[in-house]
């Protein structure tokens, strides 16, 4: 089953609720919450009362992605805000394991996240072990609207291959009609996309996701 994940980076701050409403209506099947601290990564977005304030206003599942430094400080304050899904960098965490043990914890599922140039040797199994989803950024994480690198396909098919059986594949950064077959060939089966849905040429979200899934979808049956 694809999931597809417009990431609210990409959306019109200034009519939140708005943009949250209309990617529901146009078939979004869950959303994903960029939470970045300056630091981890050298941009700012949103935190804890945005989260909660976008729960409100619906009812699909709240992806949240920790890009921040030691986010086991704030794990349980996000399930609180209302998250349904947590990931933390394998980057920025002490004891992924831990982490991931915590998130399972609140009731949440557990997202492990890496870097595109980071190893998949630097993932610990034990904390995979712990994890429900493994989120692959295809840019460096910080911004919205970077192109996709195509370098980082061999990695996920990597994951996919070892994986598969135990986690559920993410890819964020760059995906678009053109890249979202690529990753799901590699073995992704939830697509987070931005500016492919929010800058969509025609300003019709239905249209953009419906371009995303259907050529998704072609890779996926092949």
């Amino acid at each position: 089953m694809l999931i597809l994940a417009p990431s609210l980076l990409a959306a019109d701050f200034a009519r939140l609720a708005e943009e949250v409403r209309a990617v529901e209506r146009a078939g979004a099947d869950r959303l994903h919450l960029d939470v970045m601290d300056g630091h981890f990564v050298p941009n700012l977005s949103f935190g804890i009362p945005v989260v909660a304030a976008i729960r409100r206003v619906t009812d699909l599942p709240l992806a949240v992605h920790l890009m921040i430094e030691r986010p086991e400080r704030h794990l349980a304050a996000f399930a609180r805000a209302g998250a349904d899904v947590l990931t933390v960098h394998v980057e920025a965490v002490r004891d992924a394991e831990e982490a991931l043990r915590r998130i399972r914890s609140l009731g949440l599922r557990a997202g492990l996240a890496l870097n595109p140039d980071t190893p998949v040797a630097r993932l610990p199994a034990a904390a995979l072990a712990s994890a429900d989803e493994l989120l692959v950024m295809t840019v460096e994480p910080g911004f919205s609207g970077q192109a996709f690198r195509a370098d980082v396909l061999p990695k996920l098919q990597e994951l996919h291959e070892r994986w598969a059986d135990a986690l559920t594949l993410v890819v964020d950064g760059g995906i678009d009609a053109q890249s979202a077959p690529l990753c799901v060939a590699a073995g992704a089966r939830v697509l987070v996309a931005g500016s492919a849905i929010f800058q969509h040429p025609s300003a019709d979200y239905g249209r953009a996701l419906g371009e995303i899934r259907r050529a998704a979808r072609v890779a996926a049956e092949t």
